[in-house]
């Protein structure tokens, strides 16, 4: 009887001790949310693209800094970590994409963008954070806070990453390839991260197994001979010749893989010429692929380099003319593990409520490539949320009027509900809280 009152008692002592930890996490939130929105509404204001995020890597590496972590920048060019070694636990690290997007942004906020970049092309495009990454930078920073505020509740390494170039898919494997893990920043035990969401503001979505799309983009060009507009029997029109394999490519997916795979191609960009009467001499098309399974990759890859020299041999080109691809970002199929989502549930029903965390959501053809990080690890173990941050009654509008959701990310109105920001951050801390004292 004695050994069944000190277990209920030590139960006790330790369910008043979680709400009172969870309690003070909250509370000094709640004090760093005018600080961490003004943040946020900055680096809105603010944006920068892959590889370019020059401003807002140097306020990550501040605010690290001021907060006492160990810091290490210029990885990748724009990549910042900071380190916080507490003791003997686990290694456990939170990453955030800082990059942002070729759009247009017309929310009409107070802090929307009117910025634009001047490319390698020499073009200019407008930008703004139309995928979340503003926000993904602030919950890092607000984390940083929170974690040192209460390093007497966890013990173990904390590492934070500010990743470069997600959009992209390149950032993660740029870091690594760039010395990651060979400039002082320790392999985590545990990877988690969180991507906002068009879903209300306090509910998640986080499930076991695949939940996002492995990924290629590629760059292909025809190369044609070019001519006079008046005299097309003169040259080899390589507009005509991409125009073909635009049409070509869409049957590689409706025809040669089996319908009950998922996988997408998509021609989203197809440049070439200048002038009404010139027939230029190249023609280049920007693919994306989406993908689960590596045999229906090589299978469009094939399909692809197939057809592209089928049209050059259907014209009649030397063999030096034919079609060239540039493979570049690229990321596996990410699978969440299924020993962190059956962890980490508890703690986030306990701040959301049961009924926030919404399930039955299919496997996204959306990528990412923040699993690279560990993705070469003997045994990654990986956690990738979806957090809520449409404003409730942009949400509610938006079912009434029969749409799925209120806006999508990569559009001009994508938008972060700023009370989301906060509880971004408590959720994500509770997390990491429990992976340390797990």
């Amino acid at each position: 009887m004695r050994v069944i009152f000190i277990y209920l008692t030590t139960c006790v002592l330790a369910f008043t001790n979680l709400n009172a930890q969870n309690t003070k996490v909250n509370s000094l939130i709640d004090k760093n949310e005018k600080h961490l929105v003004e943040v946020f509404k900055d680096i809105h204001e603010n944006p920068e693209l892959a590889f370019m995020e020059i401003r807002t890597s140097t306020i990550v590496a501040k605010e690290l800094k001021k907060l006492g972590y160990e810091v290490i920048t210029g990885i990748a060019k724009t990549g910042v970590v900071g380190i916080f070694k507490n003791g003997k636990g686990p290694v456990v690290m939170y990453r955030a994409d800082m990059d942002c997007n070729s759009v247009k942004e017309v929310t009409k906020l107070s802090y929307a963008s009117t910025k634009s970049v001047t490319l390698e092309n020499g073009s200019v495009v407008p930008v703004m954070h139309a995928c979340g990454h503003d926000a993904h930078t602030t919950w890092l920073l607000g984390i940083a806070k929170v974690m040192m505020q209460v390093k007497e509740q966890w013990h173990g390494t904390l590492v934070l990453v500010a990743q470069p170039a997600e959009e992209p898919i390149s950032g993660a494997r740029a870091m690594v390839k760039d010395g990651l893990y060979t400039k002082g920043v320790p392999e985590p035990d545990y990877l988690f991260g969180m991507h906002t969401a068009p879903l209300p503001t306090g509910t998640v979505n986080f499930e076991k197994g695949p939940r996002m799309a492995g990924t290629d983009q590629l760059d292909v060009t025809f190369h044609g001979i070019g001519g006079h507009g008046s005299s097309p029997h003169l040259a080899k029109d390589p507009i005509l010749m991409a125009a073909a394999a635009v049409t070509e490519y869409q049957f590689i997916v409706s025809r040669a893989i089996d319908p009950l795979n998922a996988a997408v191609l998509t021609v989203g960009a197809f440049q070439s010429g200048e002038d009404n009467n010139v027939i230029p001499s190249s023609a280049l098309l920007k693919i994306n692929l989406r993908w689960y399974k590596k045999s229906d990759r090589k299978l469009m890859f094939d399909a692809i380099e197939r057809i592209n020299k089928s049209i050059a041999y259907a014209y009649d080109l030397p063999k030096e003319l034919y079609p060239t691809t540039v493979y570049k970002g690229w990321a596996y199929p990410l699978e969440n593990d299924a020993e962190l989502v059956d962890m980490v549930t508890p703690v986030v029903e306990k701040e959301l409520g049961k009924e926030n965390i919404i399930h039955g959501f299919p496997p996204a053809m959306g990528s990412e490539d923040f699993h690279h990080l560990v993705i070469n690890n003997k045994e990654p173990k990986y956690l990738y949320m979806f957090f809520g941050t449409a404003k409730p009654s942009h949400y509610k509008a938006a079912k009434k009027d029969g749409k799925l959701f209120p806006y999508f990310a990569h559009n001009g109105d994508y938008q972060v509900d700023v009370d989301a920001i906060t509880l971004g951050t408590k959720v994500a801390s509770k997390v990491l809280l429990k992976m340390f004292n797990h």
